[in-house]
């Protein structure tokens, strides 16, 4: 039985912009996360909620006023208390190199924009953004005209709501108006210890006795623990790492599907193929002829 898709394909080609505006979660039934990625860039606001997000092994405390920045491909996690609250966020999800193009024109936006894709900076996740009006109108606006547009109309719209929105960005960051979020302390989250674990040994086959043993925990603490922290088992987990490196160096190197699938710890290239085409619906093959002719 194929674990749950981690890797949201989301056609950002075809749908030039994900956007949801105070998207409201009141139940797990609205709201289960488990580790997924995705391509383009995805920025969340929340509004109302608390809990924990794991994002590249480090896992952070969020609540009303947390501003978080996902780049491409990175795997995160996000687990709410919705006994307490309900989950209300706004995303903004796009595929950064359709719109680069209308930041080109003012060099400082461009740069801001170009970090917010690539750059590497101490944290991706920051509190203190509070309800700002200027933010929250221009939310409001383009959820309000997105039903009445036709596809003519898309990129123009979303072109100049995203530089209107990268704008405020750049201000509020400029102006140090936000608190980079520091990762939680990991005796509270021993999970972080085993995400780098796999990190550095996802390429291996995966033994539970070993990671146990380098961790200095037991196996079934281990497993508990991390079931407990982040909703996933740990070979769900490891499966999402290798369908997140696979897909990375599908569209990132020439290498053939057999060294690929050998790359990320899948030796069999038979296997490999199976176990990408139930994640993704496509063989690895397909899934780079596709990504290559929607480049151009």
């Amino acid at each position: 039985m194929p674990f749950m898709p981690f890797i949201l394909n989301i056609n950002l080609h075809k749908v030039p912009l994900y956007f949801a505006y105070r998207r409201t979660s009141r139940n797990k039934r609205q709201f289960n996360g488990t580790f997924h990625a995705h391509h383009g860039i995805e920025i969340m606001f929340i509004h109302q909620g608390k809990g924990s997000l794991i994002l590249e092994q480090k896992t952070y405390g969020i609540s009303p006023g947390t501003l978080c920045f996902f780049q491409p491909f990175q795997l995160h996690h996000i687990q709410v208390d919705l006994d307490e609250s309900p989950f209300i966020r706004t995303i903004v999800h796009f595929e950064p190199s359709l719109y680069e193009a209308y930041f080109e024109k003012w060099p400082s936006l461009h740069r801001f924009f170009k970090m917010i894709h690539t750059g590497k900076f101490p944290s991706q996740c920051f509190s203190g953004l509070g309800e700002r009006p200027d933010l929250n109108e221009l939310c409001r606006s383009l959820h309000e005209i997105i039903p009445r547009l036709t596809k003519n109309d898309y990129f123009e719209e979303f072109s100049l709501f995203l530089v209107s929105f990268f704008r405020v960005l750049k201000q509020i960051w400029e102006n140090h108006e936000l608190l980079p979020l520091h990762d939680l302390a990991h005796e509270v989250h021993h999970s972080d210890r085993i995400l780098q674990w796999i990190n550095r040994h996802y390429a291996e086959p995966f033994d539970l006795k070993r990671m146990a043993r380098d961790l200095h925990i037991s196996p079934f603490h281990l497993s508990h623990l991390f079931k407990e922290n982040t909703g996933s088992t740990i070979s769900d987990y490891i499966a999402a790492f290798r369908l997140r490196q696979a897909i990375l160096l599908l569209t990132t190197s020439d290498r053939s599907v057999a060294e690929i699938g050998e790359a990320v710890g899948l030796t069999n290239s038979s296997y490999f193929c199976k176990f990408f085409k139930e994640q993704m619906g496509i063989t690895p093959y397909q899934y780079r002829k596709r990504m290559i002719a929607e480049r151009f």
